[in-house]
Parts: C-alpha cells; structure tokens; sequence
C-alpha cells in the first residue's frame, strides 16, 4: 500500500477509505463516541480550517461569532460505517487535496478528543489510513452496499455501530451527513435500493461460506 503522503487522489473520483484502531483496540466505546465523530465530520469538511471543534462549541455557546470559513467541502461522503474497532467510508474528492485533508482533521481530533475522554496517550489508529480507488458505477454501489451494510456484514448488534443505512433507506434523516444522490438516483425508489442492498448482503455471506468451506477443503 502506496504511503498516504505520495497518494494521488483524483478530483471527482470516489474512494473507500479505511483504518482500526491501533492493536485492534475499539475506537468507540459509547454512543457519544459516534456523535463526536460524526459532528467532526460535517464541520470539519470545509476548504477553510475550523479550529478545534471545542472552539467552535464555546463560541456557540456563548454567542461569540466566528470569522466565516469558505463553505467549498473537501470531499462528499457518499457512505459511512462506524464500528467498534474500524471505521469505512466512501468519499469523492471534491477539491484537490481533500480526501487526505478530511481525514487527518477527522482522525487526529477524534483521536484528541479520544485520549482526553479516556485519559490514555498515544496513537489510536493503526498508522496511516488505508484507501482504494472505486473504479467503476458497478463497484461504487456494491462498495456502497458493503459499507452501508457492514454492522451485518459482521454481525455486530445495532447499538453497537453506526452506519449511513438509514439515510439510504428511510423517508427522511434528521441530520442527513451522505450525499446519496451518486447511488440512490439509479434507483426508481429507496424501496429498490434496499431490496438491492438486501441481495447483495446475501450474496456476500454466500461467497464467505463458499470460501470457508474451500479453505476447510484446502486442510483436509
């Protein structure tokens, strides 16, 4: 895997990025955990800096204005899953520079805000963030799917992740975070997209099932 620092990311193109917690370790502990990063994400993807998002909360607060930031976003965020110990995301590059930019401000806060909650030092994810280009509309919305889908993926019980499910699926989001419309607009209906989706999580377990009884085959 190419170092993030010589990564090309193309404007215009899409993007699933990726990266755990270092050994392993979870990376959300409780709802409020998923919240934090989920509001880092909305206000931390403009082409101006923020500040810290602590900064930011206190001028709120108490009324205090704060110097208008450009609001060109970095990336679009086309899905999101947010699990115990790892995180995927689908993104399209909206400037240059900003699927890297988003996510060192995403990361390095959350892992600040991390740290301090939990009062633990160090690093908390596991190097540098991990990236594959979407190269075509076929893989797009599978890998969409996938990690719209990916508590089932791994069968992880519903409180215990957060996933951009229900802004694919339901009639309305009370803080929609996706743009769904690279996906949702080559289906007639959102009820057409979740029988998609649906099959092809069936199509996932039933190639893992095949694959695990060929590596059984395998040792015998």
């Amino acid at each position: 895997m190419t170092k993030r620092s010589n990564r090309q990311f193309a404007t215009g193109e899409y993007y699933h990025v990726y990266n755990r917690g270092v050994d392993k370790r979870n990376i959300f502990l409780d709802k409020g955990d998923f919240e934090r990063f989920l509001k880092s994400a909305i206000l931390f993807n403009t082409l101006e800096p923020l500040g810290s998002l602590y900064e930011h909360e206190f001028n709120l607060r108490f009324g205090r204005r704060t110097s208008k930031t450009t609001k060109l976003p970095l990336i679009d965020i086309v899905s999101y899953a947010l699990n115990p110990n790892h995180i995927h995301m689908v993104l399209c590059q909206m400037i240059e520079g900003g699927v890297s930019e988003f996510i060192k401000r995403v990361s390095g806060g959350y892992a600040k805000y991390f740290n301090h909650k939990y009062k633990r030092s160090g690093a908390l994810f596991q190097g540098k963030f991990k990236s594959v280009h979407v190269s075509s509309n076929e893989y797009l919305l599978h890998v969409g799917t996938y990690v719209n889908l990916n508590d089932k993926v791994h069968r992880l019980p519903r409180h215990a992740s957060k996933t951009s499910w229900e802004e694919y699926v339901l009639p309305q989001c009370a803080r929609p975070l996706c743009n769904t419309s690279a996906v949702l607009d080559q289906f007639r209906s959102k009820e057409e997209y979740k029988t998609f989706a649906q099959e092809s999580l069936r199509d996932m377990f039933e190639r893992k099932e095949r694959m695990r009884e060929l590596q059984a085959l395998l040792l015998e």
